[in-house]
């Protein structure tokens, strides 16, 4: 496969169509075959009076839009979109039958899950056949090609020929940027590593810092260095000039050598080590544990796993776009089934990789228009190269899931949500409620998350033990979280009423300008501890230091 499309994905467009002419034929559902049906009706005479409409304006009749792209679409920005008569009807065509069709999605007679998944694959349908996407069609592209002699094509030909070795669309110069040495560059050093993980303690800036220290648990699907990208926007940095000492875990990129780890591995090798190991050379009574999106996932088990051993490892849990319940997990829903579980889990479930492209694949089409299109008529149709730019290079480090723990993720959190239910999953031998976690937390989701729906990642308040601190950012899964104080940008909600009813707490909320960073750290500050001196040396003598930050595994590259 060119570039590496999960067969999920290919799948998902033959069983959302297949559902979708199923319930036509059949003309009932559990979704209720009535209302939709006017629905249906409604959308195809809208249709036709929008084509009554072009027809007339093909006659010479006055030309208003007949229909208008969605706010923020900017692939019809080009003047010739509205002035030349032709792209202008190639636009307005376009515009007419993607609202059919995504009407005809929304009012299908079908279940709310495979309602979901059509309207999605519509999505995905509608967006590739865009008439931007194609050399003949796009205005923008026939200009450049004239204006540079068919140059413009021949630089584009030779660019999809480049990614099709490397299978993978380009959505940054990979050239601009190394690791640790323009991007993961707060200093600090290894001081512990096994199989899984390397443990990386950084530098204090301070000459006190607190006695309790931070330890971060970031996702295992990406590299840990979205929090230090660079110093300006780099999240490790900003805790440390707060007076931490911050401890971050760096997964290890498996190969076919660590083919073999299960979701338990990453529990108890994983995150109850770094816990333990930043504990001792700390000499802290506890840490302030944080995990973010799946990691935030494994930290959550790992300490309840942790209390149901009469264990307190931790004095604070914060969780940043986190799912713990995963009964409305949004787009990334429409991949999984009972089907494709069972698929995995015959494949790769006993051992084996899942490629790390083929999961950034499915993120890219979460967001095509953003993170596929631009690219390919960027890229292919016009000749340009990408530019550099730290998040999308981050973003295409991809990063490989060893096929048991991903098997055992798929089918215990997003199929059967048996996480929430207390006692039900057995990890590390341990019953798993969390409930016992007890300590205070910080919850974080953003507004337009497409990963980690707000909504779901609120529903975390209502199974966590302890006293609950929920605050709603502004912007997506990334840049909602990366979101440096200095800077000043966006906003965040907070106060609202926790109840278990989300819309009860965002109308009860109140909005504060500027970043979450600022209102986190001083809700963490009266779990930090007294403040102690700066430590002269990273390490400990039963940790001794390895080798410096960011570390060897952070840069093994997805094969």
């Amino acid at each position: 496969m060119a570039f590496q499309i999960p067969e999920e994905f290919i799948e998902g467009f033959a069983k959302a169509g297949q559902a979708y002419w199923s319930s036509l034929l059949s003309g009932s559902s559990e979704a209720g075959g009535i209302a939709d049906g006017k629905n249906i009706a409604a959308a195809q005479q809208k249709y036709w009076q929008q084509q009554m409409a072009l027809w007339g304006q093909a006659l010479g009749q006055p030309a208003e839009p007949v229909a208008e792209a969605v706010r923020g679409d900017r692939r019809f920005h080009g003047e010739a979109w509205k002035s030349h008569p032709w792209y202008r009807s190639l636009q307005q065509q376009y515009l007419v039958h993607a609202q059919l069709l995504t009407s005809l999605a929304v009012a299908a007679p079908l279940p709310r899950k495979e309602k979901h998944k059509l309207e999605f694959f519509t999505a995905q349908l509608v967006n590739a056949l865009s008439p931007a996407n194609f050399a003949a069609t796009n205005p923008d592209v026939a200009r450049q090609a004239m204006d540079s002699n068919g140059e413009s094509l021949r630089a584009g030909l030779s660019n999809l020929i480049e990614d099709l070795q490397h299978k993978r669309i380009s959505i940054t110069d990979r050239d601009a940027f190394e690791i640790g040495v323009n991007v993961a560059v707060s200093p600090g050093a290894v001081v512990f590593e096994n199989d899984l993980l390397q443990l990386i303690q950084y530098a204090p800036s301070t000459k006190q810092v607190a006695a309790r220290p931070l330890v971060i648990v970031p996702p295992c699907i990406n590299k840990f260095y979205i929090l230090d990208l660079q110093p300006e926007n780099s999240f490790v940095r900003h805790a440390v000039e707060n007076g931490l000492t911050v401890f971050l875990v760096s997964w290890r990129n498996p190969e076919s050598a660590q083919g073999h780890l299960r979701w338990d591995d990453y529990v108890e090798q994983g995150a109850l080590q770094a816990l333990e190991v930043a504990r001792t050379i700390s000499g802290a009574d506890q840490v302030n544990a944080l995990g973010w999106c799946v990691g935030g996932t494994i930290l959550s088990t790992a300490l309840a796993v942790a209390r149901a051993r009469g264990e307190e490892p931790a004095a604070s849990l914060t969780l940043l776009t986190t799912m713990l319940d995963f009964e409305e997990p949004g787009d990334l829903g429409v991949f999984i089934d009972e089907e494709n579980v069972r698929q995995r889990e015959q494949t790769i479930g006993q051992g084996g990789i899942y490629p790390g492209g083929e999961l950034g694949f499915v993120f890219q089409a979460m967001r095509a228009n953003d993170l596929i299109w631009p690219y390919v008529v960027d890229n292919y149709l016009k000749g340009k190269s990408p530019p550099a730019f730290d998040l999308l290079y981050w973003n295409a480090d991809a990063t490989n899931l060893p096929g048991p723990m991903y098997a055992w993720y798929l089918r215990n959190m997003y199929l059967e949500n048996n996480l929430v239910v207390p006692d039900k999953l057995v990890v590390c031998e341990t019953r798993v409620d969390l409930g016992r976690i007890d300590m205070p937390s910080y919850v974080l989701a953003t507004q337009e998350d497409h990963i980690v729906p707000w909504r779901a990642a609120y529903r975390s308040t209502q199974l966590l033990g302890g006293r609950t601190q929920f605050v709603l950012g502004a912007s997506g899964h990334i840049a909602g979280v990366i979101n440096p104080a200095s800077k000043n940008k966006r906003s965040y909600r907070s106060g609202g009423k926790l109840n278990g009813d989300c819309a009860q707490w965002l109308e009860t909320s109140q909005e504060t300008p500027g970043s979450w960073w600022s209102h986190w750290f001083e809700w963490l500050s009266p779990h930090t501890g007294k403040k102690v001196a700066a430590p002269h040396a990273l390490g400990h003598k039963k940790y001794p230091t390895i080798e410096p930050a960011p570390g060897r595994y952070v840069k093994v590259k997805a094969s």
